[in-house]
């Protein structure tokens, strides 16, 4: 990989990691629907993915997941975001690769993929199923969430098409 690719690759988990750390000082979007979270970390994998590709995508997810549970969350929240990229990151590299899918479409896979593998997890852990009725909910917001981190993701490969 050459050397500009690794910086930028660097700069895109940097801000990932500043974004989600500016999510985490946001005040929670819908009190009565806990966890739910626009995801903007996101917009960096998902411009990763098409800029780049499915392991530079994957790097710059696992590393801001990483630092960000390192820096300003628990080993909860560790394995409830890695529970929902690994879904979500495995889905979108699919669409992705199928090229029937703009990045809009990926991305709202992958914000309800991600949903559905935290409520998947939360579901083993807490041994009941009916945490199930939460998707709904989350796949609501998860598809909005999608369509904003797409549409972010879009705009920056537009418009730095020459990095």
């Amino acid at each position: 990989m050459k050397t500009k690719n690794i910086a930028f690759i660097g700069l895109l988990c940097s801000v990932s990691l500043i974004l989600a750390y500016i999510e985490a000082l946001l005040p929670p979007i819908y009190a009565a629907a806990p966890g739910i979270k626009l995801g903007l970390a996101n917009i960096m994998s998902v411009f990763a993915l098409y800029k780049y590709g499915a392991k530079e995508a994957a790097t710059v997810c696992l590393i801001r997941i990483s630092l960000s549970a390192l820096l300003f969350g628990n080993p909860w929240s560790l394995a409830y975001s890695a529970a929902g990229a690994v879904l979500s990151l495995a889905v979108m590299i699919l669409l992705k690769l199928s090229g029937k899918f703009s990045p809009v479409g990926v991305s709202i896979a992958g914000g309800v993929c991600h949903n559905l593998g935290q409520i998947l997890l939360a579901m083993m852990v807490l041994k009941t199923i009916g945490l199930g009725l939460y998707m709904a909910v989350l796949a609501i917001t998860g598809t909005i969430a999608g369509v904003l981190v797409g549409f972010c993701a879009s705009l920056m490969l537009k418009y730095l098409k020459k990095v």
